[in-house]
Order: structure tokens, then C-alpha cells, then sequence
């Protein structure tokens, strides 16, 4: 798995510098630390793909759920499934479900990091929408922290205007948050408190990056 990630990295760190995207990783620590945990983060764009395998080397082993037709969409498919990510058909939830909780067991077992988008749609329109319950759901039956990361804004993308600039994003990985001893009843508590610390830290990030990119071209 750890040449595999490494080869899907490689392979789309060409596509990052082509598109002029520079990332920049705060919180690095808590990537780097070897152990189970389901990492949330919030889903604007297929460039977070981009942002995922530009710090996937430095989580260690990692895998991802993501829908079964990201597959086939090149150059990112591929390099998903050099990296063995998990790929569920959104439209039959009892099927994703139990392909998820089958894969935890495994995770769980070798302290792998499993990476979920839980708000499932993604939109690039300066906000964190509402969660999905699954990633809550899996992380409190396998007693699993929740590690938020959160992507700023992308300021430079806009498919209305047709605008796609060169831009720098900052990713920022927060302490984890720990679920010993929660149970199913705990879930929307769970996902509330995860959700405002990461708006918090979108709205700052993106409010640093745009003051920069202000000053930069005044």
C-alpha cells in the first residue's frame, strides 16, 4: 500500500504544478502520527483529490471512500486505484454501508486512515454543507478519533465564469477528536462539533488567503 499511495502521489503531482495550485499543510503533527482514524474533510471540487494525493506521503498508510465513478474519470481513477481506495456505489446505501464497515474492521486492525468526504456532493460556493452521518456512524462503532482537515476556499475557481487561475490553498489538518465512549445516540452531537471547528478554521484560512491575494495584486 505504501508504494502504491506514493506511485497515485507522483502521478498527479504533475497535474498540481501544470495547474499552477500551490499547497500549503498546517497541523502536519497529527497527520503524521501512525494510527486509525477516519479523516473528514470538506469536498469543493475535484481538486481536493488533487490536495489529498499532494499529502497523501505523509499520512503513511492511508486509503479513501469515494464513488464508485471517480473510477473513471483520468488521470485521477487511476491513480484512486493504485492507492486502493474504496469506491461505493452512492445509490444503494445498504450495499455502501456494509463495504465501509467490512473495511474498517481491516483499517481498525493495521491503523490505516480512512479519508470520507461527509457532505458527499461537492461545492465550491465558500461554505461546509450539512454532514452524512456515515463517517460519524463507522468512527463511533469502531471507537475511531475523527481527524478533521480542512481545505480553504477556492478563490481562484469558478465554473460560472468559466475562471480557473493559479491559486494557493491552505490545507489544515485539527487535533483529533476523540469518540471513546460515545455511542449511536451521540452521532449528531458528534457531527456538529466537528463541523464547527472546521467552518471556523475554513472562514480563517480563506479570509487569510484572499487579504493575500489582495495585497499581492494592489
Amino acid at each position: 500500500m505504501k508504494y502504491n499511495f506514493r506511485l497515485g502521489s507522483l502521478m498527479c503531482s504533475w497535474l498540481t504544478k501544470f495547474l499552477g495550485v500551490h499547497w500549503e499543510l498546517r497541523g502536519k503533527e497529527h497527520l503524521e502520527q501512525e494510527r486509525a482514524c477516519i479523516i473528514v474533510a470538506n469536498h469543493q471540487s475535484s481538486l481536493d483529490v488533487l490536495g489529498m494525493f499532494n499529502i497523501w506521503p505523509i499520512m503513511g498508510k492511508c486509503t479513501a471512500v469515494g464513488k464508485k465513478e471517480i473510477l473513471y474519470a483520468w488521470p485521477f481513477g487511476l491513480a484512486a486505484w493504485f492507492c486502493g481506495m474504496i469506491f461505493i456505489d452512492r445509490m444503494n446505501s445498504e450495499k455502501a454501508h456494509s463495504v465501509i464497515n467490512n473495511a474498517t474492521n481491516y483499517i481498525k486492525e493495521k491503523k490505516i486512515k480512512l479519508w470520507i468526504f461527509p457532505e458527499g456532493t461537492r461545492r465550491n460556493t465558500g461554505k461546509i454543507y450539512p454532514f452524512k452521518k456515515g463517517a460519524f456512524h463507522v468512527a463511533i462503532r469502531f471507537q475511531l478519533p475523527i481527524l478533521p482537515v480542512v481545505f480553504s476556499s477556492y478563490y481562484f475557481l469558478s465554473s460560472e465564469e468559466k475562471k480557473f487561475d493559479p491559486g494557493r490553498v491552505i490545507i489544515t489538518t485539527l487535533p483529533p477528536i476523540s469518540t471513546k465512549g460515545l455511542k449511536t445516540d451521540d452521532t449528531e452531537h458528534l457531527m456538529e462539533i466537528t463541523r464547527n471547528i472546521m467552518m471556523e478554521a475554513f472562514h480563517a484560512t480563506s479570509r487569510e488567503i484572499q487579504f493575500s491575494n489582495a495585497s499581492a495584486t494592489s
